[in-house]
């Protein structure tokens, strides 16, 4: 096959311009493969997952007839055995799940704010 002499250079022009695009929409236009893709929104879906059970644990530990003592033993744990406290509490099962979840205990570890103001007695809060 015979191609014109002029036709070349727009070849490898339309060539060396693609994988410009390519290069420069992968490295600063967000582009991102598929597996990158899935990734991102498995992690996602868990994190909304977890934000949307945080509350379910914090009436968990705001129902639990021993929360003072459970308070104190976690207040009394090292930063690193906390998240494990509340796990042991059973705070972080969810109704219907037979085991504590890891992100879920370290979610609603940190919406109990256990280094903020000391707990009140239930009867104070009740009553006032």
């Amino acid at each position: 096959m015979n191609t014109p002499e002029w036709l070349k250079p727009g070849i490898y022009g339309a060539l060396i311009g693609a994988v410009c695009v390519g290069v420069v929409g992968f490295t600063w236009g967000g582009w991102v493969t598929g597996g990158i893709a899935a990734g991102r929104a498995v992690t996602m879906a868990r994190d909304d997952v977890v934000a949307a059970l945080v509350p379910v644990c914090l009436n968990i530990a705001r129902n639990d007839p021993e929360r003072a003592e459970m308070l104190a033993t976690i207040r009394g744990s090292s930063s690193y055995q906390r998240r494990g406290a509340v796990m042991a509490a059973g705070w972080a099962t969810m109704p219907g799940t037979d085991a504590s979840n890891r992100d879920i205990a370290q979610a609603c570890l940190s919406a109990l704010d256990v280094d903020g103001s000391p707990e009140r007695a239930e009867s104070a809060v009740e009553g006032g």
